[in-house]
C-alpha cells in the first residue's frame, strides 16, 4: 500500500512539473532563419518582427540568413531542426509556395511545417536602370518588345516572386527576357544600380530608398493603389498596364511536431509585435501592409498557403519554370 501511495505521489509531482517546464519556453535565444540573403524584403521584415518578438518572449530572437536554391536550403535547415520552438522560419510566397512547383523538394511545404501566422503583404515595383531610354511604363513596354531576347532581369532565385512576376510581365506584353538569379533581391539591386541589369521586379522595401536617390527608374506599382513608400510611382492601372497585379506575403513557420503550446506562445509574440506602434511604423515605412489579427493565426496561414499553392502551381508549371 505504501509503495502504491508513493507511486501516486510521484506521478502527481511529475504532473505538476511538466506544465511548469512547458511554461518556461523560451529559456534561451530563438533563431529566426531567413532563407534568403541580406538586403531583401524578407530579411527586412524578419529583422523588424524579430525585434518586436524579443520584447514579448523575453529572449533574443537571432536572425540568421541561410540562402541558396530559391530558399530551399533555409527551409531544409528548419525542417531538420528540433521541433522545440527554438528554430523558426520566415517564409513568403516564393519560398513557401513557388518552390514546390520549381524544385523537387525532399520535404512537403504543407506537411513538414507548422504555421504560426501571416504577417505582411506588399506589391511589387517595375524598375529599370537609370540610363534606360524609357521614361514611363508604356515606353518601357515598347523598349522591352523591341529588345526581345536581350533584356536582362535580376531575380532572387529561380521561382522567386521577382522571377515569377517577371515571367508574367514577359507573357503579358509578349516580350522575351533573360532571367539572372541572385542569392537575394538586394544583390540583384546592386547590379541594377551598376547598370549590369536592365529591369527588376522588386518591392518598396528594397527599391524605395534607391528610387529616392535616383539610382534607377521606377515605372509602376503592381497594385490598384499607390504605395505610401513611393507615392510618386503610378499604379499599373494608371501607367497603362491595367490589372497587372502582383504582391507577395510573409509568414512564420516551425518544424512539424512542435508542441501546440509553443506555437501558441510564438503566435502571441507575433501578434504582440505587429500590434506594437513602433514595429508597425517600421513595417509600414518598409512598404508592408500588416494583416489584421484574425489573419495572424496558424489556421489562417494554413488555409491561405494551401489556396496559394492550388492557384500558382499550375501557372508556374505551365510556364515550364524549373530549377536548372
Amino acid at each position: 500500500m505504501t509503495r502504491f501511495v508513493m507511486a501516486l505521489a510521484l506521478l502527481g509531482s511529475l504532473a505538476v512539473v511538466a506544465p511548469a517546464g512547458a511554461q518556461q519556453y523560451p529559456s534561451r535565444p530563438v533563431t529566426l532563419v531567413v532563407p534568403l540573403g541580406p538586403g531583401g524584403s524578407t530579411d527586412t521584415v524578419g529583422r523588424i518582427v524579430a525585434e518586436g518578438m524579443r520584447t514579448f518572449l523575453g529572449q533574443p530572437v537571432i536572425v540568421e540568413n541561410s540562402a541558396g536554391a530559391g530558399g530551399t536550403i533555409g527551409l531544409g535547415r528548419v525542417v531538420r531542426s528540433a521541433p522545440d520552438g527554438y528554430t523558426i522560419l520566415i517564409g513568403q510566397w516564393g519560398t513557401n509556395v513557388a518552390t514546390g512547383a520549381v524544385y523537387s523538394l525532399p520535404f512537403d511545404l504543407l506537411k513538414d511545417f507548422e504555421p504560426i501566422g501571416l504577417m505582411t503583404v506588399q506589391p511589387f515595383l517595375i524598375v529599370g536602370r537609370k540610363d534606360l531610354p524609357a521614361n514611363n511604363l508604356k515606353e518601357l513596354i515598347a523598349w522591352l518588345k523591341a529588345n526581345a531576347g536581350k533584356v536582362s532581369v535580376g531575380t532572387a532565385g529561380v521561382g522567386s516572386p521577382g522571377h515569377i512576376s517577371g515571367v508574367l510581365l514577359q507573357n503579358t506584353i509578349g516580350g522575351r527576357f533573360e532571367f539572372i538569379p541572385y542569392r537575394s533581391a538586394g544583390l540583384a539591386i546592386q547590379d541594377l544600380i551598376g547598370g549590369r541589369l536592365d529591369i527588376n521586379m522588386d518591392t518598396p522595401a528594397t527599391s524605395g530608398p534607391h528610387l529616392s536617390r535616383g539610382s534607377y527608374k521606377g515605372y509602376a506599382v503592381t497594385s490598384s493603389t499607390r504605395s505610401p513608400i513611393v507615392p510618386q510611382i503610378p499604379t499599373v492601372d494608371e501607367a497603362g498596364l491595367p490589372g497587372f497585379y502582383f504582391g507577395f506575403w510573409h509568414g512564420l513557420w516551425v518544424p512539424k511536431d512542435t508542441p501546440k503550446d509553443v506555437i501558441a506562445k510564438l503566435n502571441a509574440a507575433v501578434k504582440a509585435a505587429l500590434a506594437d506602434p513602433e514595429t508597425r511604423k517600421r513595417l509600414n515605412d518598409a512598404g508592408q501592409e500588416i494583416y489584421p489579427p484574425e489573419r495572424v493565426t496558424p489556421e489562417a496561414l494554413a488555409t491561405f498557403q494551401k489556396a496559394e499553392i492550388e492557384k500558382w502551381w499550375p501557372i508556374i508549371k505551365a510556364a515550364g519554370i524549373t530549377a536548372q
